[in-house]
């Protein structure tokens, strides 16, 4: 039996994200891009002598981690307006100035292939580097066809140059480009006429997302957005319920999103709509702590409703510019209060749910996607406790290792 598989872990306790619950002093090995055995070390068959065996030193195993929403492609830097706004600055005062997300679509209008691809490249790097194995890349900093079209193209190039698995979104429904001032109801024609069935054609995008707020688009816009994505077969996303309730989650819902985002001032009709839909809450602490906002994600609502909830790092020049999912994890424990078990469980299996791709990754168990983060740490909840440290050994993606200080 074992002659079969192409390398083995032993010495590790297994946090597997999944029904089996956590293995101590187990073992587990791959064949190709799969996990095929799993158990207690003393349970393993005999082993060929030849078979490639990794001490994993007593640390822990857990599947690689999940960023479901990323902004990962911008040009330029929004750290002057950060500067500014500390000085006193208000959001009206910096919008005038030419500041704003604005100041970020002309950015990346502006810049070549070449310098977005290494820019996203190094953020790409930096979540590597703390376990990340699965990253959900936006547009929405393009806001007309060729710019939207030019991010999604360099983030499917980084799928196949940089280790991680790369999902896309389309985005277009983010703000309102300059060229659409005042008139919204023509911007989202344009999206829905001639944007996305472009992207979709060129296979571009695995989901569509929208905004929808007071700043962004209506609910009934919105709902355009989706009529047209479903049109093109793709699965749709939501950021919605940041800055108001308008009730874009229970839309969401009537579409089977696979997400609603952000979520701040979702109500429990919302929180019963995405239940009863599947849908994931997806939070996301960085934004609201770089915005120092203070209303809360309703968690106690999730909790008892038995949403998914998943946490991802929404990696953005404006409103959270922190490419680190170990800090996610620390900010949701510490400011959304989860506890360190949904916490990871956000990161890893749930964050898989809100990219659709749960039935081959986010968990550890046999038969799926070997993605798979050695740590040396004592218990999962270190990860979730202590920030600043990497303790990452090794990291695999599909079975091949991709990171780690072993590597």
């Amino acid at each position: 039996m074992s002659t079969d598989w192409d390398w083995l872990v032993v010495n590790v306790n297994i946090a597997t994200m999944d029904d089996a619950g956590e293995l101590r002093d187990a073992a587990l090995a791959v064949k190709g891009e799969r996990i095929v055995w799993m158990g207690q070390k003393r349970d393993l068959p005999a082993l060929d002598t030849l078979l490639p065996v990794i001490d994993g030193g007593g640390g822990w195993l857990l599947p690689g981690f999940v960023d479901c929403h990323t902004h990962l492609i911008y040009g330029g830097s929004r750290a002057k307006e950060f500067a500014a706004r500390l000085e006193g600055a208000s959001y009206q005062d910096i919008a005038k100035a030419g500041g704003g997300i604005m100041s970020t679509v002309r950015a990346t209008r502006d810049a070549s292939e070449e310098s977005l691809y290494h820019s996203a490249r190094a953020r790409l790097r930096a979540l590597l580097d703390e376990g990340v194995t699965t990253v959900e890349i936006k547009s929405g900093y393009g806001l007309e066809l060729e710019s939207e079209r030019k991010c999604l193209r360099i983030a499917r190039v980084l799928g196949h140059q940089m280790p991680q698995r790369i999902r896309t979104t389309f985005l277009g429904a983010h703000a309102l480009p300059a060229e659409f001032k005042d008139d919204a109801d023509a911007y989202i024609e344009t999206v829905c006429s001639e944007m996305l069935p472009a992207i979709a054609r060129e296979q571009l995008a695995d989901a569509v997302d929208a905004f929808c707020e007071g700043v962004g688009f209506s609910v009934s816009q919105t709902q355009r957005v989706f009529e047209a994505a479903k049109a093109h077969g793709l699965p749709v996303k939501l950021h919605a319920e940041q800055l108001s309730n308008l009730g874009g989650s229970a839309l969401a819902a009537r579409f089977q999103a696979l997400s609603v985002d952000h979520l701040e001032h979702l109500d429990e009709a919302g929180v019963k709509a995405i239940k009863d839909s599947g849908t994931v809450a997806v939070l996301l602490p960085g934004a609201f702590y770089f915005l120092r906002e203070t209303q809360l994600p309703p968690i106690a609502l999730l909790r008892q409703y038995q949403v998914p909830m998943a946490v991802a790092t929404d990696i953005n020049p404006g409103t959270s510019p922190l490419a680190s999912m170990l800090l996610m994890l620390n900010m949701s424990c510490t400011l959304f209060r989860l506890t360190p078990k949904e916490a990871l469980l956000a990161a890893t299996l749930n964050g898989a749910k809100a990219l659709g791709m749960a039935d081959q990754i986010g968990s550890i168990k046999v038969g799926k996607q070997a993605d798979l983060a050695l740590w040396a740490i004592d218990d999962p909840a270190e990860l979730c406790y202590q920030f600043g440290v990497r303790p990452l050994q090794q990291l695999w993606v599909a079975g091949r290792e991709v990171g780690g200080i072993r590597r």
